[in-house]
């Protein structure tokens, strides 16, 4: 293994990352606010930015899964038992001893086994509740005559609470986590940049300097 600088996150990726970003600081922001927990925007149009929002962010989530599937990049989200104990140990215990992270980012697995497991969880469950619970509540004059309208809703609008929430403590997990180690612009910089360092293999090192030289620095950049 040799360590290079190699631009491991593509354009797409990082636009995809900060629009779902901006999009869910968005949602949290007018859904607090619909359920009273601040009044710095209306009802009404916190209703109308909530919705527009939504939709922006299910079209997103759409060409995203498309584009995952197409290029095989499905695969960093699958989880690994390897290792997870010992990074799970160091956000627990070691990050407070500060001791080093035990996870090598290599160029096949930009996550680490506890990311990629996170991630999984929340595209596969978390999101998909988002999207459900929130579908329901978009269509509600098509279904609102309904016998069990009133019930069905009380349970769309729980579910939609408590994944929001689940969602929200997660934004908070995930700037907290970058603080740790080597500090929140060193993590950061890789998103905006798409650059990073990362493990490579003989084989992997020579097929990108003779295939793709553009996503590798040189040495002594």
């Amino acid at each position: 293994m040799s360590k290079r600088i190699v631009k491991v996150y593509p354009r797409f990726e990082r636009v995809w990352h900060w629009t779902q970003m901006a999009l869910i600081f968005v949602l949290l922001f007018t859904g607090l606010g619909m359920n009273g927990v601040h009044s710095l925007l209306p009802f009404g149009p916190a209703v109308i930015f909530h919705t527009i929002a939504a939709i922006l962010l299910l079209v997103l989530w759409i060409f995203v899964t498309v584009w995952l599937f197409t290029t095989g990049t499905w695969k960093q989200f699958i989880p690994r038992k390897e290792g997870m104990i010992q990074v799970a140990r160091f956000y627990a215990l070691g990050v407070f001893k500060g001791e080093k992270h035990p996870y090598h980012k290599v160029y096949w697995h930009k996550h680490n086994p506890l990311q990629a497991a996170t991630y999984f969880v929340v595209k596969l469950m978390i999101f998909p509740a988002v999207w459900g619970s929130g579908l329901f509540y978009l269509t509600y004059n098509l279904w609102e005559d309904s016998a069990i309208a009133a019930t069905l809703l009380v349970v769309m609008a729980n579910v939609h609470l408590l994944a929001a929430y689940v969602v929200a403590a997660f934004v908070v997990a995930h700037v907290y986590l970058l603080t740790i180690g080597r500090g929140f612009r060193h993590h950061v910089k890789p998103m905006v940049t798409g650059y990073e360092e990362v493990d490579l293999t003989p084989e992997q090192e020579a097929y990108l300097e003779a295939n793709e030289p553009e996503r590798l620095k040189p040495r002594n950049a």
